[in-house]
């Protein structure tokens, strides 16, 4: 049962939006409330995955959010929607994924990092990753690597002065790579398509790369990667 939770608003309309995407959001954290309440406020239906729907931290986020989002658990929010985001720890994602049920012919698009405990790398890289494991896990689904090398403060704005952060995706399905491209150009990301899932091999550790920057460098989460060309 979906909840509506914010106190200002009455009961919530459940009938599905004329136009949009129906996103679920795993996760009511930085990452995944910033990217879900933009993409409510943009137009998509949005049902965020939360391990308590009635907690704090979700009424937060829908408060936030708007009148195109509702909450309950995650396997309420992946049953309803068509694209899921999965903004959640990478040692919960299995786990959370079997308890969610079918993912069959939904997009998953990863923005997880398999980082180290003291954030100065990643436990998967090089031979393999993150999403290519949840891809072998739960073949089903169509897995897209996507916002995993951003802050939670560029997911909320992604503008630098005249130009916007760049989004890396790869993937194996053509279809699905290209509706993460423009869910990330809706919110105002510039994507780039990378190529196939196991580019994610490459794109893990360039996340890990931008935190170790952000955090131990000094430059803090206004910054994004961006590539220039001539």
């Amino acid at each position: 049962m979906w909840v509506k939770l914010s106190p200002a608003e009455g009961t919530y309309n459940d009938g599905p939006g004329e136009t949009g995407v129906k996103i679920a959001v795993l996760g009511t954290g930085n990452v995944g409330g910033a990217l879900g309440r933009r993409w409510a406020q943009a137009g998509h239906d949005v049902f965020f995955g939360a391990r308590d729907p009635n907690g704090a931290e979700a009424r937060a986020v829908l408060d936030r959010a708007g009148e195109r989002a509702r909450v309950g658990t995650c396997a309420d929010a992946i049953a309803a929607a068509d694209v899921v985001l999965l903004a959640i720890p990478w040692d919960q994602t299995r786990a959370v994924l079997q308890a969610a049920g079918s993912l069959r012919g939904k997009i998953l698009m990863d923005c997880i990092n398999p980082l180290t405990s003291d954030l100065t790398g990643v436990t998967l890289g090089h031979t393999t990753s993150a999403a290519e494991q949840i891809a072998e896990w739960f073949p089903e689904a169509r897995v897209v690597k996507a916002f995993n090398t951003l802050s939670a403060a560029t997911m909320e704005n992604p503008q630098y002065g005249d130009l916007h952060a760049h989004v890396f995706i790869c993937g194996d399905d053509e279809e699905a790579k290209a509706t993460v491209q423009q869910l990330a150009a809706a919110l105002g990301f510039d994507p780039i398509e990378c190529g196939p899932l196991k580019l994610a091999r490459h794109l893990e550790p360039l996340a890990a790369l931008y935190v170790y920057l952000a955090v131990f460098q000094g430059w803090g989460g206004d910054c994004a990667f961006r590539m220039l060309r001539r």
